[in-house]
């Protein structure tokens, strides 16, 4: 009979002190080890964090969302964890998805895996749709294989292997790095669809910068032509 595998959640949260809470809650009814990496937040990120039971990791300044998951990968890596369940801090992956990544992820342990967002009656502005479809293409072709959702944080990692791959993404480069990464590894990469939860539009904050984070993540996707992707500087 195979062992149980170890397996912690990572949450990356900057300024998440109005929606942390009660994801930190859901998902440690499923897991219930969470690692919360608090990126210099401003707020009461970390307070909220720690109320709700979850153990906090501090960056002393702002380094980005790539840093954030590499921190807690890193950290769970360091105490013998099988596998890290990365999700956003802002509520759109739901904990109660949790359970079909970690059904693939006990048939396939060497395998990461990804959320698949299922966006249908989702408020999502075209440009964006566009933009993501475009960023699914693109790191497809440079990846050598086909890959659905490129930045959906929501997904399992295999442990030690994904830290093996050293990926460098500060921010929102990584999501689509090591993809590439793992794609050239030969690792086993699998999909599953899951429901996703969109605020409206007015009610929503991101912290993706267009210009800057898309710059980044071009870089990654140029750079991987000619070899290993090199992430941006910071």
């Amino acid at each position: 009979m195979p062992r149980r595998l170890r397996t912690a959640a990572v949450i990356p949260a900057y300024n998440a002190a109005k929606t942390l809470g009660p994801i930190v809650a859901d998902v440690r009814r499923l897991i219930p080890d969470v690692v919360v990496v608090n990126d210099a937040s401003t707020d009461a990120t970390a307070e909220v964090a720690e109320a709700a039971g979850a153990e906090v990791l501090h960056h002393p300044h702002n380094r980005g969302k790539g840093a954030a998951v590499r921190t807690g990968i890193e950290h769970l890596t360091a105490r013998g964890m099988d596998r890290a369940v990365a999700l956003d801090a802002d509520g759109q992956h739901l904990p109660q998805e949790i359970p079909k990544l970690l059904a693939e992820s006990d048939r396939y342990p060497e395998a990461m895996v990804l959320a698949v967002r299922d966006k249908t009656g989702q408020p999502i502005a075209a440009m964006n749709r566009f933009a993501n479809g475009v960023a699914d293409w693109m790191t497809s072709w440079v990846a050598g294989r086909d890959f659905p959702d490129t930045q959906c944080g929501f997904r399992v990692y295999p442990l030690p292997a994904v830290p093996e791959l050293r990926a460098q993404g500060e921010r929102m480069e990584y999501d689509i790095e090591i993809l590439i990464l793992a794609a050239r590894a030969g690792m086993n990469i699998r999909n599953v669809r899951t429901r996703v939860y969109y605020p409206p539009v007015a009610e929503r904050e991101s912290y993706y910068r267009p210009i800057e984070d898309t710059a980044r993540i071009a870089w990654v996707m140029f750079s991987s032509l000619l070899g290993p992707p090199a992430s941006a500087s910071p």
